[in-house]
């Protein structure tokens, strides 16, 4: 019980991050901190991510010579079994595709941000506000037509 709390935590933080993320991203209406909710959201996915990729006892994806001070002592640290089934020679490696995915998508995530705050500030100078409800308001009175003058024919 107290294994599964001890490596539980690390989850159970990781998801009341996403889902304080996602309230802000759906509650609020300001563009920008949309954007800030949309950021933490990718930030803790990612998280995520790399928390489930770990491998019990593996060491970085450099290759170990498991004959070699370095490589016994790292064995001998784990069961038998398991560095016989996860082993690579003797040696567990952590997997380095998870990390490298992860930067990717921190790339994304970083243009993604970088677009977002860039079409609030065109927003902005366009309506003079980042409030959604502002802006819709001031779409829908730019939108209404404008009532007929006196001869049927719009004012000009």
């Amino acid at each position: 019980m107290i294994d599964a709390l001890a490596t539980g935590y690390v989850y159970a933080i990781i998801v009341a991050m996403m889902m304080a993320s996602l309230f802000v991203l759906l509650t609020t209406g300001n563009l920008i901190r949309k954007m800030i909710g949309l950021s933490l959201f990718q930030t803790t996915a990612g998280l995520f991510y790399i928390a489930l990729s770990k491998v019990g006892g593996g060491t970085a994806p450099i290759i170990i010579d498991a004959e070699s001070a370095v490589g016994q002592a790292r064995a001998a640290r784990l069961d038998p079994a398991y560095v016989e089934h996860f082993g690579v020679d003797g040696v567990v490696y952590g997997n380095p595709l998870p990390h490298v995915l992860i930067l990717t998508a921190i790339v994304v995530g970083v243009a993604t941000l970088s677009v977002g705050l860039a079409i609030a500030v065109r927003v902005r100078e366009a309506y003079g506000d980042t409030e959604l409800d502002a802006v819709r308001r001031a779409d829908a009175a730019a939108s209404e037509p404008e009532p007929p003058g006196p001869r049927g024919r719009p004012n000009a």
